[in-house]
């Protein structure tokens, strides 16, 4: 046997599905809660159906919302399909559906872009092709299945790879020299100096640049150990604390709860089986794991070749940013889909000014008019969304002048992780001559403004 053939096959062999059984439970749960939250906090409207401007992804501009309410009832479908999801009822069609209309909402406006969706989304996909339904299902009812279910390894196995990627990635984007100083940890650790009893400790001397090498150490060394099973339990407490830190400290989402459910999968597949027997003062049962592979060696060598691949992908991208002149953090280039969770403090503010030559006249232009704030907010300190807002500019005066009598130019400043503030872009630059592309934008301003 090749050893291809050797790899198919051990990523073939069947494991307890406990384990993935939860994560699926969870993950839709979490999806569901989410989904849940853009009704509560009204952000459908807020995000979406307000503003007149949605900013777009390169190669998906053709994304556009719903006409209507219908916004409204696609949110409640994702919503129901999470909960699907978890409950494990029509799961081959719910997560589908589910991966489908959450992609949809995510490229619907870039200024949403969060990490944690990012993460969801790619869960999501890779779920697509998991047997996650075997077990703790309404499906397992509906079909009058026995009570214990084995899936195939590799399905485990490439949900820690992804989290894997996640962590390290999360680690390497950190090796910057503003982190290693200890910005802008300290900065953050300042803001919340108020708090009670924890508040003297946050602005001790070297504490922020102390915190900023432990959480490098932590993801490029702690992520890898949690692959071994002597130092597995340990690593996972250290995350635990360290996400429950973050969220307390900062309120960032979702992310916590994702990464410590993913950190789960690196047990053995059978733990929740184990502790439940445990609790019920049963003797620890194993489900079995000599039961054949239900799919036939063609079809799994597609899958782990198709996953193989998506998995590439996954360690590629983030490698973009090196090829782009001056830093992410600055440039805004080369950011999304590279896993840069919570790393730079980036402040912005600025204006905009629109020209025309015919009159020789020009007046300022208030974006806050037409944005909301949290696309205002990430607009100003990226450059490519600065683009697209000054075309809009365009779009709006060619209804009073002619494309070759109309001039946009911005002036935007912008503090890096408490340096001064400095220009973002050349302010002499007509936006409405420059278009959109992969390439570096040579009108950013190198970040000359030290620490």
């Amino acid at each position: 046997m090749s050893s291809c053939n050797r790899l198919v096959a051990f990523a073939g062999q069947p494991v307890d599905s406990s384990s993935l059984n939860l994560f699926r439970c969870l993950f839709g749960l979490l999806v569901f809660a989410e989904s849940t939250r853009f009704f509560l906090h009204g952000w459908i409207d807020s995000y979406f159906l307000v503003t007149p401007v949605l900013f777009k992804y390169h190669g998906f501009e053709w994304v556009s919302a719903w006409p209507g309410n219908g916004l409204y009832w696609h949110f409640g479908l994702v919503a129901a399909l999470a909960l699907m999801v978890a409950l494990g009822l029509f799961y081959r069609l719910a997560i589908v559906g589910l991966t489908l209309g959450f992609g949809y909402v995510f490229l619907l406006d870039q200024s949403i872009y969060l990490n944690q969706y990012y993460l969801l989304l790619t869960l999501g996909f890779l779920l697509c092709f998991m047997p996650a339904e075997r077990g703790f299902s309404l499906d397992t009812l509906r079909h009058k299945k026995p009570g214990t279910f084995t899936v195939p390894h590799w399905t485990i196995l490439v949900l820690r790879i992804q989290f894997e990627i996640m962590l390290i990635w999360a680690g390497l984007v950190k090796l910057n020299p503003d982190w290693l100083q200890g910005e802008p940890l300290t900065l953050w650790l300042a803001e919340r100096s108020d708090l009670p009893l924890v508040g003297y400790w946050l602005v001790m001397p070297g504490l922020g640049q102390s915190a900023s090498i432990g959480v490098i150490t932590l993801h490029l060394v702690g992520a890898p150990l949690l692959l071994l099973r002597k130092t597995r339990f340990v690593v996972f407490l250290l995350y635990l604390s360290f996400h429950l830190a973050n969220s307390l400290l900062f309120q960032i989402g979702l992310f916590p709860w994702i990464t410590l459910l993913g950190t789960l999968l690196f047990f053995e597949p059978d733990w929740p089986r184990q502790i439940w027997h445990r609790l019920q003062g049963n003797e620890t049962q194993r489900a079995v794991t000599s039961a054949p592979v239900t799919a036939t060696f063609r079809v799994l060598h597609v899958t782990v070749v198709l996953i193989a691949g998506f998995l590439a992908l996954q360690i590629i991208i983030p490698i973009r940013g090196v090829f782009y002149p001056g830093r992410a953090s600055w440039t805004g280039e080369g950011q999304w889909f590279a896993w840069r969770m919570k790393l730079d403090d980036k402040s912005c503010s600025g204006m905009f000014t629109v020209a025309n030559r015919r009159t020789e006249s020009e007046r300022e232009i208030d974006p806050g008019y037409y944005l909301n704030k949290r696309q205002l907010e990430l607009m100003w300190s990226n450059p490519d969304m600065v683009l697209q807002f000054a075309q809009f500019i365009e779009s709006l005066e060619l209804v009073y002048a002619k494309p070759e009598e109309i001039e946009v130019r911005a002036d935007i400043g912008c503090s890096l992780n408490g340096r001064p503030a400095q220009l973002l872009i050349d302010k002499t630059v007509d936006l409405t001559n420059v278009r959109r592309s992969w390439a570096h934008y040579d009108w950013i301003q190198p970040l000359e403004v030290p620490l």
